[in-house]
């Protein structure tokens, strides 16, 4: 599955998060459907560095840079420049390529 199709089905599904997703996968899925606090609370239960890199996207997206680059750098990632959307596709791109 594509990073599109993955926030697409997000934002289509009227049954909840699927069975069997990684919880950085899920930080992601609920983050696609506008649900900060729930994708918060899967990143925090995700396996570093992936749940890592997806919590310092979390907090770059609320505004807090501080709290984002302690992530970054527990992630072992340099400090995300670009536009929000376009860091969501990088990480559920790299995490969707796992399987």
């Amino acid at each position: 599955m594509s990073p599109d199709e993955f926030r697409r089905s997000a934002a289509a599904s009227s049954e909840g998060l699927p069975p069997d997703l990684r919880p950085a996968l899920a930080a992601l899925w609920h983050d696609a459907r506008g649900d900060w606090d729930r994708a918060h609370a899967s990143a925090q239960e995700a396996a570093a560095p992936d749940g890592d890199w997806v919590h310092a996207y979390l907090h770059r997206k609320e505004g807090d840079v501080g709290n984002a680059g302690y992530w970054y750098r527990r992630a072992g990632r340099p400090v995300a420049t670009g536009s929000l959307d376009a860091e969501w596709t990088a990480i559920a791109g790299a995490l969707l390529a796992r399987g």
